[in-house]
């Protein structure tokens, strides 16, 4: 199964851009962090992203959705972030990685191509977004530096009109595809 990962700095715009793609027919997995995050917050508990064990739920829920997108079969699945974000996550905040993470992060073979959204200039807060756009530039950085570190290959997608970042991620998979299929 082909699989692209899309990451960025918090309000890129990964998600419209995830949710183009699926009502375009293409198979998506959810980012875990978000829904980690919203399900603690609805249980009471303000800032989950604070707690010992947040890494790990995050984790446990990219492996469940990662084991679920093996069922596509040889569809390309585009992956709305991965365990490398996890990492640049707790680097972020300082926290100290779950080792389970690295050994997460050494099993992906598949989706070796990342979609580096860039960011489009601001950020609009949300429950589970409470960052500055100044610190999201901080957040940015970290994450590309944790996937070029981890030897993955980043394909920028400039800040633009939703339909011409799909546009552009489409045809950068129709290339990458092609390319395989002659190696």
């Amino acid at each position: 199964m082909p699989g692209f990962i899309l990451t960025g700095a918090p309000g890129s715009g990964k998600t419209a851009i995830l949710r183009h793609l699926e009502v375009d027919g293409h198979p998506v997995v959810e980012e875990a962090a978000t829904d980690v995050i919203a399900l603690h917050q609805a249980l009471g508990r303000p800032e989950p992203w604070r707690e010992p064990d947040f890494a790990e739920q995050v984790l446990d829920l990219q492996r469940r959705r990662r084991r679920r997108a093996e069922m596509f079969g040889g569809d390309v699945v585009f992956h709305d972030r991965s365990p490398v974000c996890t990492l640049a996550l707790c680097r972020h905040l300082g926290l100290t990685p779950p080792p389970a993470l690295f050994d997460e992060i050494e099993r992906m073979t598949a989706e070796r191509t990342v979609f580096f959204v860039r960011n489009q200039g601001f950020v609009e807060a949300t429950a589970a977004r409470r960052i500055s756009f100044e610190e999201s530039l901080v957040f940015e950085r970290v994450h590309e530096l944790t996937y070029r570190d981890a030897g993955f290959d980043l394909v920028e997608v400039p800040a633009g009109p939703l339909t011409t970042r799909v546009a552009a991620i489409k045809q950068a998979v129709d290339r990458l595809r092609a390319a395989r299929v002659r190696t």
